[in-house]
């Protein structure tokens, strides 16, 4: 079959499917080839999509991109929406078809946007993993954090994209695998099927679960230590931020660094 082309648009970038990675039947993962001149930090989330109607504008989604600042490819995770206007089609896309890519990436997920502190919290539910994949994998993280904790949430075992190149602790990653080794730990939490760490980020957070070994210092968020990034649901936003607050931690952005950020562009 031959590949699916997109018309050049001046408002876009033509990208070309690298690989496509089926999770399970709700979530997939995709790259595509990284643009010349593109550039981005770390944590950013761009536009992608496919043309519309004929005649019409192309339908484009925010998406965060899930590979880091420097990777020569941009990956990307998505849920698969029945009838959605996008992911209806781009669950479909195939090695060597073309999208639409945005030219100008953006976010507040980034280190810009944080004081400097001592322990990275990346709390995440759902595709609110992708953009701490990117940071994960950027060796300035591990240069202004000493622990780097990335937590995701999500409701089946099978919806724990990377979870064995996560539990490996990013082993096999050239450039921050023997940074990862020391100062990178993850903790997946599932809530609807039977699993070693059961439970909402929450219930992590108010029974101490979350800052138990290996992760080191208090049992609790530390205004002084701690720095959070959050990504995910409304639901988990809505509970968290208020614990944040509660300890002390102010919330950042690009113009002003804080104790923590969240991606306002996911949130309704």
């Amino acid at each position: 079959m031959l590949p699916s082309l997109v018309a050049d648009h001046p408002g876009f970038h033509t990208a070309t499917v690298k690989w496509v990675r089926h999770w399970n039947d709700r979530l997939f993962s995709f790259a595509v080839h990284r643009p010349a001149s593109f550039r981005f930090r770390s944590g950013e989330f761009v536009m992608i999509g496919l043309p519309g109607a004929v005649g019409g504008k192309p339908v484009m989604r925010a998406y965060s991109i899930a590979s880091p600042a420097y990777a020569d490819e941009l990956e990307f995770l998505s849920i698969k929406v029945p009838g959605g206007p996008l992911t209806q089609r781009l669950q479909a896309i195939r090695v060597d078809d073309q999208l639409y890519l945005g030219r100008k990436p953006t976010g507040t997920l980034v280190c810009d946007a944080l004081l400097g502190g001592r322990r990275l919290w990346l709390l995440g539910t759902g595709t609110g993993l992708a953009p701490f994949l990117s940071l994960v994998r950027d060796a300035e993280v591990y240069e202004r954090f000493s622990q780097v904790v990335l937590v995701h949430g999500v409701r089946r075992v099978s919806d724990l994209a990377w979870r064995e190149e996560l539990t490996a602790q990013l082993a096999g990653d050239p450039l921050v695998g023997d940074q990862a080794l020391l100062q990178f730990h993850y903790l997946p939490a599932v809530t609807r099927e039977p699993f070693h760490t059961a439970g909402r980020l929450t219930d992590l957070i108010a029974d101490g679960r979350l800052f138990g070994p290996p992760v080191a210092g208090p049992r609790g968020f530390d205004a002084e230590l701690d720095r959070v990034m959050l990504c995910g649901s409304m639901a988990m936003m809505r509970d968290v931020v208020p614990l944040l607050e509660a300890a002390g931690l102010d919330e950042g952005s690009n113009a002003a660094p804080g104790r923590y950020v969240i991606e306002r562009a996911f949130v309704g």
